[in-house]
């Protein structure tokens, strides 16, 4: 099947991704991909750039952001398509997480060395202290090459497929050790920003964050989403079927996107999102 549309790309103003806007345009014209939407976690910003090379390319671009939003307690992913990127609305919900950054960074190094990690301020750097950079520099330390905890993140280890990302899920994420709480907004101001500012809101890979728990869709359309990202690198082929017919009963809009971030989920490629549906009924909603 042909593969031209990618929906969920990130760029190097996602703090987990590896990538400039330009440098995802040009790959993405050199894999086929013929409609793109760059979404960055909780940041509007890669948009104009990323559209003027898009163009340049004849890609199709479509803007787009990727927003956390807290419902019934769970941290989900909101993608929002065809926004406004220069709203201020933007910018000041990313300055809002970004003030807190500092604080949770701290506690997450102290959690980490709870974990009986010896690790510093300056070996983790300058740049956003992530699960996926507290990954990135245990896993480089030769002292634990041999360490239990990070042996499924190695070579042959069950987890070593996107080791850093996976490291993060497994340590980072909300409910694991090493969470550190801030300060979201309610899933349904997240929509109600997305909807201001000319856009449609998406759950982003579904079965990541809710399992298998689809009939919490009808709720979360209650409150304003419009579609489903149903084909993603999280799904497998039953449970992007579960989202999709589930979405599809609802009358919602579906989508699919790889979630590519380069080198921190390096078996995942552009275009690569498991759809096995016929790309036009994607496009024809996403027509922005």
């Amino acid at each position: 099947m042909d593969k031209y549309i990618d929906l969920h790309i990130h760029s190097n103003f996602s703090d987990d991704a590896q990538y400039s806007p330009e440098e995802l345009v040009k790959k993405c014209k050199e894999a086929g991909i013929r409609i793109m939407a760059i979404a960055d976690h909780n940041s509007a910003k890669a948009n104009k750039r990323a559209k003027i090379a898009a163009e340049s390319l004849g890609i199709k671009y479509i803007p787009a952001i990727e927003m956390n939003g807290v419902f019934n307690g769970r941290i989900l992913h909101i993608l929002g398509y065809g926004i406004d990127y220069e709203s201020p609305d933007f910018h000041e919900f990313e300055e809002g997480l970004k003030a807190q950054q500092p604080e949770a960074s701290r506690v997450r190094l102290e959690l980490t060395i709870a974990l009986g990690f010896n690790i510093t301020a300056e070996e983790l750097g300058d740049v956003a202290w992530t699960g996926e950079r507290f990954g990135e520099v245990l896993l480089a330390k030769e002292e634990y090459m041999d360490n239990e905890l990070l042996k499924p993140y190695r070579p042959g280890g069950d987890r070593s497929n996107n080791p850093l990302v996976n490291f993060y899920w497994d340590f980072y994420s909300q409910g694991k050790p090493c969470f550190v709480d801030v300060d979201y907004l309610p899933a349904k101001e997240v929509i109600e920003i997305i909807h201001k500012n000319g856009g449609i809101a998406v759950l982003a890979h579904p079965g990541q964050n809710l399992g298998d728990n689809a009939e919490v869709l009808e709720e979360l359309q209650s409150l304003g989403l419009d579609g489903v990202e149903a084909f993603t690198s999280y799904h497998d082929l039953s449970m992007s079927r579960l989202w999709y017919e589930k979405a599809k009963s609802l009358n919602m809009t579906i989508t699919c996107g790889s979630d590519y971030h380069g080198k921190f989920k390096p078996n995942i490629k552009l275009g690569e999102s498991g759809c096995w549906i016929n790309l036009k009924e994607i496009e024809q909603k996403i027509n922005f």
